[in-house]
Protein backbone atom coordinates (compact mmCIF):
# COMPACT_ATOMS: atom_id res chain seq x y z
CA UNK A 1 0.00 0.00 0.00
CA UNK A 2 2.90 2.33 0.76
CA UNK A 3 4.34 1.83 -2.73
CA UNK A 4 1.08 2.90 -4.36
CA UNK A 5 0.91 6.09 -2.30
CA UNK A 6 4.57 6.86 -3.04
CA UNK A 7 4.00 6.40 -6.79
CA UNK A 8 0.86 8.56 -6.66
CA UNK A 9 2.85 11.32 -4.99
CA UNK A 10 5.58 11.02 -7.63
CA UNK A 11 2.93 11.12 -10.36
CA UNK A 12 1.29 14.22 -8.86
CA UNK A 13 4.66 16.01 -8.67
CA UNK A 14 5.45 15.04 -12.26
CA UNK A 15 2.03 16.23 -13.44
CA UNK A 16 2.57 19.57 -11.68
CA UNK A 17 5.96 20.01 -13.33
CA UNK A 18 4.51 19.17 -16.75
CA UNK A 19 1.70 21.68 -16.22
CA UNK A 20 4.13 24.45 -15.23
CA UNK A 21 6.38 23.56 -18.17
CA UNK A 22 3.44 23.70 -20.58
CA UNK A 23 2.43 27.10 -19.19
CA UNK A 24 5.90 28.48 -19.96
CA UNK A 25 6.65 26.64 -23.22
CA UNK A 26 3.10 26.44 -24.65
CA UNK A 27 3.07 29.88 -26.31
CA UNK A 28 6.13 28.90 -28.40
CA UNK A 29 4.06 26.05 -29.89
CA UNK A 30 0.94 28.11 -30.64
CA UNK A 31 -1.04 27.79 -27.40
CA UNK A 32 -2.69 31.13 -26.60
CA UNK A 33 -3.48 31.69 -22.91
CA UNK A 34 -4.42 35.36 -23.13
CA UNK A 35 -7.84 36.61 -22.11
CA UNK A 36 -10.25 37.92 -24.76
CA UNK A 37 -9.75 41.64 -25.31
CA UNK A 38 -13.28 42.81 -26.05
CA UNK A 39 -15.49 44.69 -23.60
CA UNK A 40 -18.87 43.28 -22.58
CA UNK A 41 -21.56 45.66 -21.31
CA UNK A 42 -24.74 44.31 -19.77
CA UNK A 43 -27.46 46.73 -18.58
CA UNK A 44 -28.57 46.23 -14.98
CA UNK A 45 -31.97 47.35 -13.67
CA UNK A 46 -31.49 48.08 -9.95
CA UNK A 47 -35.15 48.78 -9.11
CA UNK A 48 -36.55 45.66 -10.76
CA UNK A 49 -38.20 44.27 -7.59
CA UNK A 50 -39.83 47.48 -6.29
Amino acid sequence: MGRIIKWLIYLAILAGLVLVGYAYIGPFFGADFSAPLHEIRVPVDINAGS
